[in-house]
């Protein structure tokens, strides 16, 4: 059966650039495809004797962004393994990078300037994005970063291979993460900042590790939230989600969100789901 992935999203958010690291994956990539074709490229990839198993299309906003979502209901309807990518960033930065490149962007008209038309281009796909199996903020990715992101998401994948879940730890003065599913919040938990030999150290650290989890509510709150994933991650499975980030925040991303982050993802692969661990401002 063949697999196909739709890379979509803001433009400028790094859509050109996802399509050629899973290129180089080996996947076939055709870009900037009008909607209306993509079932036509399915029937091509599906016929007998075709050697293309592994599809990556990747669609703009264009004239045809309302063609998206039915183009997209009528591969799943094919019984395709589709997943959807999303790519979004932030406007300031979209702005920036178009200043940049010095290209045009292709919603700047009717005199409603850059900044304009990228806030019309996220309202006119955010339809796509709710039905996007994966969210990733570029904002803060050089093409490195997203390099690694991708190739996280993609490299080791098999169809068997099920969920694939991301735990994540960050800090809320540095903002929340975009590319996330569920978010919680550990600024409730005592906090080593206020311990002047822990302040200095992060959250993987076995004295920081210790101190959190030395506190009653520590406890209670762990074991309340893997009830609760026990019972939701089942269910996201049999839902057909492929990709799932938890993201635990504290003040700084330092210490609390961290500790946690990690206990969560131990305990998650206690019940075989081998989660990856991401420490966004462990170093900030």
């Amino acid at each position: 059966m063949s697999e196909f992935v739709v890379i979509t999203g803001l433009s400028g958010a790094g859509r050109s650039q996802a399509a050629d690291i899973l290129e180089d994956l080996g996947w076939f990539v055709i870009d900037n495809l009008p909607p209306s074709l993509m079932q036509k490229v399915a029937e091509l990839a599906g016929a007998p004797g075709s050697s293309i198993s592994k599809v990556v299309l990747v669609v703009g906003t264009g004239p045809y962004h309302d063609e998206v979502l039915p183009a997209l209901d009528g591969l799943a309807a094919q019984g395709l393994r589709l997943r959807i990518l999303f790519l979004e960033a932030s406007t300031d930065v979209l702005v920036r990078r178009y200043e940049s490149s010095r290209r045009r962007h292709p919603l700047d008209h009717e005199g409603r300037g850059l900044a304009g038309a990228i806030e019309a281009e996220r309202a006119l796909l955010e339809p796509v994005k709710e039905h996007a199996d994966v969210v990733v903020d570029t904002s803060e990715l050089n093409v490195h970063q997203l390099r690694s992101r991708i190739l996280d998401l993609f490299e080791a994948e098999s169809p068997e291979a099920g969920m694939q879940t991301t735990v994540m730890s960050f800090g809320y003065k540095h903002g929340l993460p975009l590319d996330t599913d569920l978010v919680i919040d550990c600024r409730f938990l005592p906090n080593p900042h206020w311990v002047d030999e822990l302040r200095p150290l992060r959250g993987t650290d076995e004295r920081v590790k210790a101190y959190v989890m030395g506190h009653e509510v520590t406890g209670v709150f762990l074991d309340e939230l893997t009830s609760l994933l026990e019972l939701l991650l089942p269910a996201y499975v049999a839902e057909g989600k492929s990709y799932l980030t938890i993201a635990f925040g504290c003040t700084g991303g330092h210490h609390r969100s961290v500790a946690i982050a990690e206990e969560i993802a131990r305990r998650l692969g206690e019940q075989g789901y081998d989660p990856k661990v991401v420490h966004r401002d462990i170093d900030r």
